[in-house]
C-alpha cells in the first residue's frame, strides 16, 4: 500500500520542508481585518506579527471542508492508496472533528489522527508517521500508533508580554498591568488539549531556566523509561531576532546534548494568543 502523510500548517512544517520530507501540508486560514490569508502561502510570520502589533483584528479558523477534501482528492489522484491526516489537537480546534466526519465518505482510505498535538510535537508525529509507513504499516495502524502515544509530549512557552493574553481574556487587565510593572513573564504549557498557566517568573532569563527544568523533570518522571535517543526536544519562539534564536538554541543544545533539533517558529495559531518575543521548548517521545 502506498500511504500519504498529510498535516496542517500548525505542525510548523514549511512547504519547502514538506517537499523534502515527501509529505503534504494543508495551510491554516487566518482572518486579518476580515480578509482571509493562508499560513505559509500568502501569510508570512513577518506580516502576521506586523498586523498583530498594529492592532488589526485577527482570528484563526479551521480549514474549509472543501479545502480539506480537495487536498485529499489531489493526493489520492497522484496514486496513493490511502492517507494519514494529522490535524492539530482536537482540544484546540474543531478541525479534527470536521475531518473525522469528512473521512467517513472515503471508506477508511483516509485515516484522521486525533493527535492532541500542535507545533513541534505535531511535527514529530508527522516524522513518526513517515517512519511507520516506511516499515509497511497501514494507514489504520499508523493512526492507532499515533493516538496511543498522543499525550507523550509537552510544550512550555515563556510569554514576553501579557497584552495578548489580556486581549484573549486569559488574564485580567489589572493582572496584565501588574505583570508588566513587576516584569513577570508567564510560563504556559500545552499538555495535549489546552493552553494552561504553568508558572509566573520575573524576567525572561529565569523563565528560560524554568522551562528547561520543566523539561528535565518530564524526562525524569514521565519519560523515565526512555533512552535519550527516543526523545525529541523542540526549540521554538515567536517573531524572535536571529541573535535571540541563536542564544536560545545554544542554551537548549547545552542542556540536552544530541536531543534537540533546530529552531522552528511557533505557528500563528499560538502566536495570536501569546504575541511576539515568546520562547518555546517541547519534548516528545518518538
Amino acid at each position: 500500500m502506498k500511504t500519504a502523510i498529510i498535516a496542517d500548517s500548525n505542525s510548523g512544517i514549511s512547504a519547502a520542508e514538506a517537499k523534502t520530507l515527501g509529505v503534504y501540508i494543508l495551510p491554516m486560514p487566518v482572518i486579518i481585518d476580515h480578509k482571509t490569508y493562508f499560513e505559509g502561502q500568502d501569510l508570512t510570520q513577518e506580516f502576521f506579527y506586523e498586523s498583530l502589533l498594529s492592532g488589526k483584528e485577527i482570528s484563526t479558523s479551521q480549514p474549509a471542508p472543501g479545502d480539506v477534501m480537495a487536498l485529499w482528492e489531489e493526493v489520492l489522484a497522484k496514486g496513493y492508496d490511502e492517507i494519514v491526516y494529522i490535524p492539530m489537537s482536537s482540544g484546540l480546534s474543531n478541525s479534527c472533528q470536521t475531518a473525522l466526519a469528512l473521512a467517513i465518505e472515503y471508506e477508511e482510505r483516509v485515516q484522521v489522527v486525533d493527535n492532541h498535538r500542535i507545533s513541534e510535537p505535531q511535527r514529530q508525529s508527522v516524522l513518526d508517521a513517515l517512519e511507520l509507513a516506511k516499515k509497511g504499516l497501514s494507514a489504520k495502524e499508523i493512526k492507532q500508533n499515533l493516538e496511543e502515544n498522543a499525550y507523550e509530549s509537552s510544550i512550555y512557552i515563556a510569554v514576553d508580554t501579557m497584552e495578548f493574553l489580556k486581549k484573549g481574556g486569559r488574564v485580567t487587565a489589572a493582572a496584565a498591568t501588574i505583570g508588566t510593572i513587576l516584569n513577570i513573564k508567564p510560563v504556559l504549557t500545552i499538555q495535549g488539549d489546552k493552553l494552561d498557566a504553568y508558572a509566573k517568573v520575573r524576567g525572561m532569563k529565569k523563565s528560560k531556566h524554568k522551562m528547561i527544568e520543566a523539561i528535565k523533570e518530564d524526562i525524569r518522571t514521565r519519560f523515565a523509561d526512555a533512552e535519550p535517543s527516543e526523545l525529541a526536544i523542540g526549540i521554538a519562539g515567536s517573531a524572535l531576532d536571529n541573535a535571540i534564536i541563536k542564544e536560545w538554541e545554544e542554551e537548549i543544545f547545552k542542556a540536552f546534548p544530541g536531543m534537540a533539533s533546530g529552531y522552528v517558529p511557533l505557528t500563528v495559531s499560538i502566536g495570536c494568543h501569546i504575541g511576539p518575543n515568546a520562547l518555546g521548548i517541547s519534548v516528545s517521545r518518538k
